[in-house]
């Protein structure tokens, strides 16, 4: 696999296509960073990362609902920054995502953050998906 963060936003993108409640993704560090942002932000649930035979383990997300009309809390998830083509900006040239709305996860030389905590700290870095 060349890219284990399109593969993670893809399997949250069929659970949510077939209204599942729970999720299990292979993990990583940075997949587990950007579960903590995605819960921090109110996208998801909840999450925990259980340990299994393989060395990494896996992450079980629980997909938030709308308990009314189930609509899922996640309307869209879109890689920005892939292996071929690295997308990397400045903290002042932040990107808005649906005019504030939506959020940016950014991979920065102070760890994994949304684009509003990176411009807080004035930093950039490599933006890695969209979430609104």
């Amino acid at each position: 696999m060349t890219d284990p963060i399109a593969d993670y936003l893809t399997r949250l993108r069929n659970a949510i296509k077939a209204n599942h409640r729970v999720v299990e993704i292979p993990a990583s560090n940075l997949k587990k960073e950007i579960t903590k942002i995605l819960f921090e932000q109110g996208y998801i649930l909840n999450y925990k990362f259980v340990e299994t035979d393989t060395p990494a383990g896996t992450i079980k997300i629980a997909l938030k609902y709308d308990p009314i009309d189930k609509v899922n809390a996640i309307k869209d998830l879109k890689r920005v920054s892939r292996p071929g083509l690295r997308q990397y900006t400045g903290y002042k040239e932040m990107p808005r995502v649906l005019n504030g709305l939506g959020i940016a996860i950014l991979s920065t030389s102070k760890g994994v953050m949304t684009n509003k905590q990176a411009a807080d700290l004035k930093i950039g870095g490599e933006v890695l998906c969209y979430i609104y």
